[in-house]
């Protein structure tokens, strides 16, 4: 059965790649509240599987002392996190440089040691955009460490961005250390707008592999403009495009997880909006793919705001 999770990808650091934020640069201070608050009304929601990352600015931070307002949030919770990316603004929202990538033997046992600090062992520990190109695959040392972790109980994965998903989640679910896959779970980008990593996902799913997908709403390019057909769903819904978008996503059959990427506590609502989708209806919203090319080059050219 499909769960949602929260991502805090846009609740850790004052600026992020999203349209339609609000365009209040907070300090560390109210960033805080505000990720506490929409952490409260995801749990008050039933969401239970929370994602981070080193590069969220301070949303490791912000999410373990939400945790440890209460202890059975930690008992009950799935906190995923991820290493390779580090956030490098410093909380300018006017730097030329907000995170950089980095999957190298040295950057994985820093990043492990700031996350173990923080969160404790996470449920899930992923490699932060793996794409085909990353050294990571010709790294051997690096590759036996990341399975001694394994071989110490947490599991890991991978998340995924670019034109070369497809190929990135096979190669990356392909690689086996010691006789055993070193990842069984990958985090990628499905939504109405860029479908094509779709048949790769589902031989992950049929293959046992944990799917969680990212980036619903197109960094919310299908809520602020959304195309005619997912109006003309939502509104015959009686729900916004987001709550619309998120569950075409949970729709797919190799979907475990869809992530809400809501920056404040009103958004993660209308994103869990309940909405039963008909087959007509998935028809009408399956004609908004294009080509994966141009939805990435869209998507580089965004702002940080």
């Amino acid at each position: 059965m499909t769960t949602f999770g929260l991502g805090l990808a846009a609740l850790g650091r004052p600026t992020y790649v999203n349209v339609g934020r609000d365009g209040v640069h907070r300090t560390v201070d109210e960033l805080r509240a505000l990720a506490h608050a929409t952490l409260d009304a995801a749990w008050e929601a039933g969401v239970r599987r929370v994602d981070a990352a080193r590069s969220y600015g301070r949303a490791e931070e912000f999410l373990a002392s939400w945790l440890a307002g209460d202890p059975t949030r930690r008992r009950d919770a799935v906190v995923s996190s991820k290493w390779g990316y580090r956030y490098t603004a410093d909380w300018d929202p006017d730097a030329e440089v907000h995170e950089v990538k980095e999957h190298s033997l040295a950057h994985f046992r820093t990043q492990w040691t700031q996350t173990r600090a923080l969160l404790g062992a996470p449920d899930l520990y992923q490699v932060h955009s793996l794409t085909t190109d990353s050294p990571l695959f010709d790294d051997g040392p690096l590759q036996r460490a990341l399975a001694d972790l394994r071989d110490d109980g947490v599991r890991l994965g991978f998340s995924t961005s670019g034109p070369d998903q497809p190929d990135a989640v096979r190669r990356g679910l392909a690689l086996e250390i010691g006789g055993a896959p070193l990842f069984t779970a990958v985090q990628s980008t499905w939504n109405l707008l860029e479908t094509s990593v779709g048949p790769a996902l589902a031989e992950a799913h049929d293959a046992g592999a944990l799917v969680l997908v990212k980036e619903g709403v197109a960094n919310g390019r299908l809520v602020v403009d959304p195309p005619a057909p997912l109006a003309a769903v939502a509104a015959a819904h009686g729900v916004g495009p987001d709550a619309v978008a998120l569950a075409a996503i949970a729709a797919q059959p190799f979907v475990d997880v869809v992530l809400s990427g809501a920056a404040d506590p009103d958004q993660l609502r209308s994103n869990l909006a309940p909405v039963s989708l008909s087959g007509d209806d998935l028809d009408a919203l399956g004609a908004l793919a294009g080509p994966a090319d141009r939805y990435w080059a869209d998507r580089r050219a965004m702002a940080w705001v």
